[in-house]
């Protein structure tokens, strides 16, 4: 879909860009000096760090398709999906697949490039337009013995056709977008909106030197003007848990260069300049770091790809940024449903960031390199060795303590505490967050448990009472259990939700995401947002301005503005976000907010290739009141992806609000023929037909909706209060009642079930659900007084 207008439109955005550099100049003067020299410059004075880094995974990353990198069998061999035949053969010393193109016809393409090395390779596909596309048919590289040595399809499970979001050829199967920052150096995406095509281009085509330390161009001409010797310049290498910390890990999303690594022309530190020492001191058990640590540089660096996340930043934009947050660059995923279990343990890939930040280790300062080595990516120990460098043998490796028998899977400590979940089909990972088993809670909230994974013929109950057996039966109070509640939106959670919030002793990332949901909960938050914008935490500060969402704006602006100019970039340009509604007469006359917004806008615009991008600039244009910069956000989104329903429904939104009913519902019908028939979209044309007063189609539709749609309580609600309002009591509460046994804690549904029960004449019913209702918002007077009439009217 080309929307009119688009492109006149799009130049305007850019404009937001221009002016953003343009407030910088000093920034990008210094940044301009710095050029990325390639990984075989640095190879010539750091020789044991590249030997150590030459076919790790960061070097095996992504790489030219030759008979040298290409591990699948491409000798005339077939693979079948769902009788749709893909071919793997060469021609003229090249791979191709002969396959199904977008088109559902057979096509035979070149393989360009290989990604990854193990435990699975997949293959790139590049069109004329830039775009490399990852194949769904992807080589297993484990041993025959394990299973693999094979062809496998990434979704075994569902038929991706052509026009499935999944399927090869499209925007989620992308490299440009998906995977190819974190998988070369020094990637500039170089995305034109107008025609959708790219011009990617990159510095080293895998995970180099540079891609952690930055460019190397004033560091190499420091070693130039001493001799040529840059060797041992970052101050040591990452040492292991029991000794010194110093490290030649990070890269530019760490903090920026002082000191000793600035006079060599290093973009940024990385090493740990504190003499810190790990130590397991006379009567304890497990090591501690002295001094603690105070640089997180490193973990900051991993993050910018070993974390879901969205970027914000650009790498440069972090070259000299004070303080080494990850949060200057990317928006890490909070502990969100669907993501992690409501206990933080990983659910869909997540990569890593966010589970560590959760564990005991972060807390107590350690970082990647001392488990990892930085340059060969290998384990710094093999089996329990590593972990027994921190916490001691005697008291951590014995059946004392793990109650399993010596030398077996059981006896392992990452079977216990680092549990596994596969992805991709056969990449077993590891949950980074380190935790205590709690079979517990799997009983109480349906996570899974270490327990059980290895014991697959018992349940969680048994795990639980042995866990029981070996340590006693207290437990402590965990932060899942409040999340998991805040989830369902339980009534009284909030006040519980307000607590983890403010809680110090807990992970920043559940405290954030604590105050993420008390946004559901309205009144109260003020309090709980005051004082977690002071809180040291950027991620806490983070999700404290996004709670602040449920504060009025004529209070909100009182409490957010300040946050404008944190020191985090991701706290301030969200308070740009959260500021928007608010009206401009009642905040102060300044440029402050006019600049951050603007840099909000420049974090969208990373991603200008994504719908979504659009779509959340789209929002801002709204609270603005800039309907024209809106709708011109919204019809771009479209012309990026004319399937993405959530514009759709936006942009209809804003038509009504025009009075242009009658264009919003042909929208609306365009979206539904060409989003895969999106649940939303049929629930924004009901509405639209209900305000035309067409209650029988519109009927249709929200029907429709809930079929699409069956776990979306709202779409529910509107479909039982539409056809109680058309006579059609029965069936209005058959629906509700359906709808609150997926979402017991809706109290919109609840209240509506009381009221449609009462009118009809059911009061027992009516009392039921009020008391459930009085049970559920003990605090709700509308619910006591709700209750005392039905019970007086029933003589009682």
């Amino acid at each position: 879909m080309n929307a009119p207008g688009t492109h006149q439109r799009w130049t305007l955005a850019l404009s937001a860009t221009f002016l953003l550099v343009g407030c910088g100049e000093e920034a990008t003067t210094e940044q301009a000096s710095y050029v990325y020299v390639g990984g075989e410059t640095c190879a010539a004075c750091h020789q044991e760090e590249s030997t150590a880094w030459t076919g790790s995974h960061h070097d095996l990353a992504m790489q030219v398709a030759n008979a040298e990198t290409v591990l699948g069998d491409f000798s005339d061999v077939t693979f079948d999906y769902y009788g749709r035949p893909s071919t793997f053969f060469t021609r003229d010393n090249s791979y191709f697949v002969r396959t199904e193109g977008e088109d559902g016809e057979l096509h035979d393409y070149a393989i360009a490039y290989t990604f990854g090395v193990s435990p699975l390779q997949q293959y790139l596909i590049e069109f004329p337009d830039g775009k490399l596309q990852a194949l769904g048919v992807a080589w297993d590289a484990r041993p025959g013995s394990e299973g693999g040595q094979r062809w496998y399809h990434l979704y075994p499970d569902e038929d991706v056709t052509p026009d499935h979001p999944l399927h090869w050829t499209g925007p989620e199967q992308r490299w440009n977008y998906q995977c190819a920052e974190c998988h070369s150096t020094n990637l500039q995406k170089n995305y034109d909106v107008e025609s959708g095509s790219y011009n990617t281009t990159w510095s080293d085509l895998d995970v180099s030197c540079e891609a952690c330390h930055g460019p190397a161009s004033a560091h190499v001409d420091w070693a130039n003007s001493n001799g040529g010797d840059a060797t041992g310049s970052a101050g040591g290498r990452a040492g292991g848990l029991t000794g010194a910390a110093g490290g030649l890990t990070g890269g530019p999303i760490g903090g920026g260069a002082g000191g000793r690594a600035a006079e060599i022309g290093l973009v940024v530190d990385l090493a740990d300049r504190d003499d810190g020492v790990w130590g397991i001191r006379s009567g304890e058990q497990i090591a501690t770091r002295t001094p603690a640590r105070t640089s997180r540089n490193e973990i900051s660096t991993c993050a910018a790809c070993h974390s879901r996340r969205q970027l914000i930043a650009e790498e440069d934009a972090a070259w000299g940024s004070a303080g080494g947050s990850a949060l200057n660059t990317l928006r890490p995923a909070l502990l969100e449903e669907g993501l992690y279990h409501s206990d933080g343990q990983i659910q869909d890939e997540v990569y890593v960031y966010g589970s560590f930040l959760q564990s005991a280790m972060y807390a107590a300062g350690v970082t990647c390199s001392n488990c990892h080595d930085p340059h060969s990516a290998r384990l710094r120990a093999t089996g329990n060795a590593l972990c027994s460098s921190c916490h001691l043998a005697t008291a951590y490796d014995s059946p004392t303590h793990h109650f399993h028998e010596l030398g077996t899977s059981g006896a392992e400590c990452v079977s216990c505490h680092m549990p596994t979940q596969t992805y991709m089909g056969v990449d077993a990972r590891r949950d980074h967050s380190i935790r205590v088993p709690r079979p517990d809670l799997t009983v109480t909230l349906g996570n899974p448990n270490a327990c059980t994974q290895c014991h697959e013929d018992q349940s969680a109950t048994w795990a639980a009472d042995a866990v029981t057996t070996w340590y006693g039966a207290d437990r402590s109070p965990h932060y899942g259990e409040v999340l998991a509640r805040g989830r369902l939106g339980v009534p009284t959670a909030g006040p519980e939700l307000a607590d983890l919030a403010l809680d110090p002793n807990q992970p920043g990332i559940a405290r954030a995401t604590a105050l993420d949901l008390l946004r559901t909960y309205g009144g109260g938050a003020r309090g709980v947002v005051e004082q977690a914008l002071l809180d040291q935490d950027p991620l806490v500060r983070f999700g404290a301005v996004r709670a602040s969402d449920a504060i009025p704006p004529e209070q909100r602006y009182r409490i957010i503005y300040r946050m404008l100019e944190d020191s985090t970039k991701l706290v301030r340009t969200e308070a740009a976000r959260a500021l928007a509604s608010v009206p401009r007469e009642l905040m102060p006359q300044s440029p402050l907010l006019e600049n951050t917004t603007i840099e909000y806008i420049n974090s969208q615009l990373l991603n200008a290739d994504r719908p979504e991008a659009y779509l959340n600039l789209g929002v801002l244009h709204v609270d603005r009141r800039d309907l024209p910069g809106a709708v011109a956000a919204l019809e771009t989104a479209l012309h990026i992806d004319p399937g993405f329903a959530p514009a759709y429904v936006n942009l209809s939104d804003l038509m009504r609000a025009q009075g242009r009913e009658i264009e919003a519902e042909n929208l609306l019908r365009v979206g539904i023929a060409v989003s895969d028939d999106d649940g939303a979209v049929r629930h924004a044309l009901g509405l639209s037909l209900v305000r035309q007063q067409r209650l029988d189609e519109a009927l249709v539709e929200l029907r429709r909706a809930t079929e699409v749609d069956p776990l979306n309580a709202r779409f529910a609600y509107v479909y039982g209060v539409a056809l109680q309002s058309t006579g059609q009591i029965e069936p209005a509460i058959a629906v509700l009642e359906q709808s609150l046994a997926v979402h017991p804690y809706d109290l919109a549904i609840l209240t509506a079930l009381v009221t449609f029960n009462r009118d009809a004449g059911d009061l027992g019913e009516a009392v039921r659900y009020a008391e459930m209702w009085v049970a559920m918002a003990p605090d709700d007077t509308r619910a006591a007084q709700e209750l005392a009439d039905l019970m007086g009217r029933l003589g009682r």
